[in-house]
């Protein structure tokens, strides 16, 4: 199973067997309240009627198409309509499976980038400590999550990391972005130094990671990256896997920190989990300079199942989904209410520190000596089994709710957790 104990687990199986709305049940048909969107991915809640009907209509319909040298309408019907959430002068995107292979894939079409456009030099990537990218190679490589590579080898060649972003000292229980911390992207500068510039193809970071824990960047800080990659010419890459599709209520991550990237990778919200599916946004000049070279396929790069009809139609659904119900932009409506929610934990046994922004939270509780991680699995199990689904990354509590919560389910689930984190010894 996948990032399972799987020994522990089948001592103890956890069987969801149901879902619809804010909830899941279980095989032995207790309902438990979703505050993880299923894995970060269910904004929209569960089993929504336009997408379940989207999903079977295009099933009875055409149920695969080839995307190689032919395409089908539904694919470019959802691309022309994703593009047009997306920030201005992103009206290009290239379509993948997952999270994992829309990183691999932007990192793919950086490096081909500068070979079209004359610079071919460029090959490093740079990706950032407690950075989460996925699991494929490249992914796994600019990722800066030590569990995720250390059992797999060197990897890829040519990465290199700055420094993550946490200051617990000096920005414990901040409310949003926190204030201190923005020189931290200068340590691109030095890696610039130290590598030449010129052979730096691109910077991938998550404009929040969540995976690592819920890390805001603090203020300044996404600003300062964007100044040094343009001052020398190399592409930034936003991992928005987690932070797009309304999760920080606005489209996408980079609209909420008004931080421009070149290129951003998507996935989960995309079909809202419905139909696996990835998808990497490209900015206009990006996609233009593939198209002046000679004739022929311009990037060497694709998927079998790339733009497959049936994650299309998902797709289309939920966006049709999202506009109808305002979801894109819901979360800046609750987040008020949601900060204060989770900021009234502090002060409750074992909890270090909370952060927040838009509809996602971390509660970081002190590691239990000689035993990391124990007191975060404990704390999931207990909530499990107090009917509230909750995520922990090490003794990190990451909370992300489906869309759709009201205000008496977000006071639910910081409840269960005070409950939960107060029982755990």
């Amino acid at each position: 199973m996948p990032f399972t104990a799987n020994r522990q687990f089948k001592k103890s199986p956890r069987l969801l067997a149901r879902a619809e709305g804010m909830f899941y049940w279980t095989a032995d048909g207790r309902q438990l309240l979703d505050g993880t969107a299923g894995l970060w991915c269910v904004n929209a809640g569960h089993c929504r009627p336009k997408i379940v009907e989207a999903v079977r209509r295009q099933v009875g319909e055409m149920d695969f198409a080839p995307t190689f040298q032919m395409g089908h309408p539904i694919a470019f019907e959802f691309a022309a309509r994703v593009a047009g959430v997306a920030p201005p002068g992103f009206s290009r995107v290239f379509f993948t499976n997952s999270g994992s292979e829309s990183v691999d894939t932007a990192l793919k079409i950086a490096l081909a980038y500068h070979r079209a456009h004359g610079e071919a030099g460029r090959y490093r990537l740079i990706g950032r400590e407690r950075g989460y990218h996925g699991v494929n190679f490249g992914g796994m490589a600019v990722g800066g999550i030590a569990a995720n590579k250390k059992m797999f080898g060197p990897g890829v060649a040519g990465v290199d990391h700055i420094r993550h972003t946490h200051d617990l000292s000096r920005n414990s229980f901040s409310r949003g972005q926190p204030a201190h911390g923005a020189e931290f992207a200068d340590e691109l500068e030095r890696l610039c130094a130290l590598h030449d510039a010129s052979s730096i193809a691109a910077v991938i970071v998550e404009p929040l990671a969540g995976s690592a824990g819920v890390l805001v960047p603090p203020a300044g800080y996404l600003e300062r990256l964007r100044e040094i990659c343009s001052k020398h010419g190399i592409l930034l890459i936003f991992d928005e896997v987690i932070t797009g599709f309304g999760r920080l209520g606005k489209p996408f991550g980079s609209q909420r920190f008004g931080v421009m990237p070149d290129l951003f990778t998507s996935a989960k919200g995309l079909t809202n989990g419905t139909v696996p599916m990835g998808a990497v946004f490209i900015k206009d000049s990006i996609y233009e300079a593939f198209m002046q070279g000679p004739a022929g396929i311009e990037l060497f790069h694709g998927y079998t199942y790339s733009g497959h009809p049936v994650a299309c139609a998902a797709g289309i659904g939920t966006l049709d989904t999202y506009a109808e119900e305002g979801l894109l932009t819901r979360a800046a409506s609750l987040e008020k209410h949601w900060e204060d929610a989770a900021h009234a934990l502090k002060g409750t046994r074992h909890v270090i520190d909370i952060r927040n922004c838009g509809l996602i939270a971390g509660i970081e509780l002190e590691p239990r000596r000689g035993a990391p991680g124990a007191r975060g699995y404990e704390a999931f199990v207990k909530a499990f089994e107090n009917g509230v689904l909750i995520r922990v990354t090490g003794d990190t509590i990451a909370l992300s709710p489906p869309l759709i919560i009201e205000k008496p389910q977000i006071d639910r689930i910081f409840d269960t957790v005070r409950s939960v984190v107060t029982a755990t010894p």
